[in-house]
Order: C-alpha cells, then sequence, then structure tokens
C-alpha cells in the first residue's frame, strides 16, 4: 500500500440550510460529495487557491471568506490509474465564504467534478460526502 497526501483548500457556502457542493468524477472520492476546493498551485497563497478553485469548480467568485478548520482525514482507495491501494492523508484548510457574486454552474468542470449543486443538509449521509465535508457539517452544528 502506497502513502500519499493531499494537500487543499475547501470553502463552505451554506443557504437556506442547504450546502454547495460538488459530486467528484475522479480521486479517492469518487460519486460522493465534497465541498468545492482543491490543490495549490505553485506559488499561490491559500485564499488564493480558494477563489481560484471556487470559480473553476462552482462558478462564482468568493468576495469574502474566513478561515474556521483546518483538518485531515485518512482515506483509503484503489487508484485506477496505478491499481494499488492507497492510504491517503488528506489535509484541508477550510474556509467559510462569507459573500460571493455570480451564479452557481451546475455543469462538469472538465478536471475532476461532475458540477456543483445546493444539497439539502438534512439529507446528507455520511457515507455520501468526503470526511472533511463530514466533519465541517459537525463544526458548524448541523450534522
Amino acid at each position: 500500500m502506497d502513502n500519499t497526501r493531499h494537500l487543499g483548500v475547501y470553502g463552505v457556502v451554506i443557504r437556506e440550510n442547504k450546502i454547495l457542493l460538488v459530486k467528484k468524477s475522479r480521486g479517492a472520492y469518487i460519486g460522493k460529495y465534497d465541498l468545492p476546493g482543491g490543490s495549490f498551485e505553485h506559488g499561490e497563497k491559500p485564499i488564493e487557491t480558494l477563489k481560484r478553485e471556487f470559480e473553476e469548480e462552482a462558478g462564482i467568485k468568493v468576495t469574502e471568506a474566513e478561515i474556521i478548520d483546518a483538518n485531515s482525514a485518512l482515506v483509503k482507495w484503489k487508484n485506477p490509474d496505478t491499481d494499488k491501494i492507497e492510504n491517503m492523508h488528506h489535509i484541508g484548510i477550510i474556509y467559510e465564504i462569507k459573500s460571493y457574486e455570480g451564479t452557481i454552474k451546475e455543469d462538469a468542470d472538465g478536471l475532476d467534478s461532475l458540477g456543483a449543486c445546493w444539497y439539502p443538509i438534512t439529507d446528507l449521509k455520511k457515507e455520501d460526502v468526503s470526511p472533511l465535508t463530514y466533519d465541517a457539517l459537525k463544526l458548524k452544528g448541523l450534522k
């Protein structure tokens, strides 16, 4: 088993008892819902990564955000590219999105998202979301 590490920046947006999520098309969370966000590009600050990822995955421009958590989870999954089991240490810097501009795009980003959607928080089950998403909901007192 390979040990891997993934560091990313993610955002929590809640509106009318719904949370903004993306459905994953690849990676350790394929088929699950995850917070919009992702990996740093070289030289980016966390807030820059957050803003870029939100535009790519959800089509909106983050105008105000605040760090609310830094968390991690261990996830075992089979990587279809290598056919190996990976033990991924997923580390996330979590922001609460205070304000944004634009309209949510619901189509795929062409990378690892099948599109963004507003998902009713009461309908979410732990097994349907990434561990960092579930922990963020608990942090907000919503699970």
